[in-house]
């Protein structure tokens, strides 16, 4: 419970992500020779977080990656290949941005790149991961709600994130600018 508490009285919760167990790896990472290859070569000691999530990538379209969270670094892998796609140090992540309603998007605004924005039923965790994470080595990070907020999809282009609570669930619209 401690550790959800960001979340408490700001953010919209589904029932049955309030009171869930956090398991960390998803995947199992122990098994996978070639992220076990990716993580040694980059010099990572300990798996926080591994799971499949979305990517909306620039052209608003989806693509299945798998989130990696160690101890230094979070890591955007291929879902098939398990291929590097992107590695962000844990200490450029400058803030999370969520809705306050009950869609599992999340976008991570990074310092010295661009932003990204992913979608996963363990946002809840992951963000949490994350805090903790930063807050080791002494970054911590900023979680900001809104029903808008826009992020950098490259260098030069933003998208705007827009949720609408409907009947029967949230709307979410993209709006390049």
């Amino acid at each position: 419970m401690e550790a959800q508490e960001p979340f408490m009285g700001v953010k919209v919760r589904r029932r049955s992500s309030m009171y869930r167990q956090f398991q960390g790896d998803y995947i199992n990472v122990a098994g996978n020779q070639h992220i076990l290859k990716l993580l040694t070569k980059q010099g990572d000691r300990q798996v926080l977080f591994a799971d499949n999530v979305i990517k909306v990538n620039r052209r608003s379209k989806v693509r299945k990656r798998v989130l990696l969270i160690t101890d230094v670094a979070l890591y955007s892998l291929d879902a098939d290949w398990f291929t590097l796609k992107r590695r962000i140090s844990l200490s450029a992540i400058e803030k999370v941005l969520l809705s306050e309603l009950n869609d599992n998007f999340f976008a991570l605004s990074v310092s010295t790149e661009y932003d990204c924005l992913f979608a996963s039923t363990h946002k809840t965790e992951i963000v949490t991961i994350l805090q903790e994470a930063t807050r080791k080595l002494d970054t911590p990070l900023e979680v900001c709600f809104s029903n808008r907020f826009e992020y950098y999809m490259d260098s030069e282009n933003i998208r705007e994130v827009i949720f609408e609570e409907v009947p029967g669930g949230v709307k979410t619209t993209f709006v390049n600018k």
